[in-house]
């Protein structure tokens, strides 16, 4: 049975829909911390039993049976967790339920070394898999899509949007990501550890972006540009934990670095298909 965690989340409900296109919903399984929420995937025929990170004992109930766990990544740093001990329970729990691999979404610049915490999670998580004993497989994504349409936010109804300056980043659909997964998923052996950066066909900065977004909706979006200072002092006034303003921070200074510029032909191959451009991607959501 394949496992995938984190079945509530805008990812992991898309990879377990993915799965259940290629095999039968009963060698799929789902754990979430509300099972209720899950009640979709369910009614697929998909086994879903709650787990929660900070219970082992929950995950081996939820792994009891698999062959493959696929660990969705913990976002417990933006809100005080460790983010890193949830991902060693995880682990910890798949090779005592007798999984043969696991697989972990982790991102395109993961690494130690890395501007945005987020990235020196993910490198020290492939770490832990590498010396788990298990087949893995890290799933390299791109920077997810509807982060950068987050980050457009109040800019596309106040028609301008102030942030600092930042490089430019290959947006990735969910969507994309989820097929890709369960692709990697059904085709065991095809990747051994990172894969390559499995993202979209194009790095758009989010000036970009703005531009894209002002010709969709027809009406002006300025880009101001702000210090880190000035960003910084405005995160501080929204009363933003130090943790989480460094993790805001920590993208612009990464990206002006050019951790997340790679574009890579991969997740097309995965998905037979090129994947969403980020144009389609922004109109799909205004016109929601």
């Amino acid at each position: 049975m394949i496992i995938v965690t984190g079945a509530t989340g805008q990812l992991g409900r898309a990879i377990v829909r993915a799965l259940v296109q290629r095999r039968p919903s009963a060698e799929v399984g789902a754990s979430a911390r509300d099972v209720e929420k899950a009640a979709d995937l369910a009614a697929l025929g998909v086994r879903v039993r709650q787990a929660d990170f900070e219970s082992p004992a929950s995950l081996s109930h939820a792994f009891e049976g698999a062959s493959q766990v696929l660990l969705v990544s913990s976002n417990a740093r933006a809100h005080g967790g460790d983010p890193l001990a949830q991902h060693r329970n995880a682990i910890e729990a798949a090779r005592s339920a007798g999984a043969g691999r696991v697989l972990y979404t982790s991102h395109m610049a993961g690494s130690r070394t890395s501007a945005f915490p987020p990235m020196r999670d993910h490198a020290a998580t492939e770490e832990m898999l590498a010396s788990s004993g298990l087949a893995w497989t890290s799933l390299r994504n791109g920077f997810y899509a509807q982060s950068g349409l987050m980050m457009l936010g109040e800019a596309l109804k106040t028609g301008e949007l102030a942030l600092p300056e930042e490089g430019k980043v290959s947006w990735t659909a969910h969507a994309d990501l989820a097929e890709a997964a369960a692709a990697v998923l059904c085709e065991e052996g095809r990747f051994d550890g990172p894969t390559p950066p499995l993202t979209g066909s194009e790095a758009l900065s989010l000036a970009e972006l703005s531009t894209i977004a002002a010709d969709l909706q027809r009406k002006p979006l300025r880009r101001v540009f702000l210090t880190d200072d000035q960003h910084r002092t405005k995160l501080a006034a929204r009363g933003l934990p130090p943790a989480v303003a460094e993790i805001a921070m920590g993208f612009f200074v990464a990206s002006r670095r050019g951790e997340f510029v790679a574009v890579d032909p991969t997740l097309e191959k995965l998905i037979g298909r090129p994947p969403v451009r980020m144009k389609d991607f922004v109109a799909q959501e205004i016109d929601r």
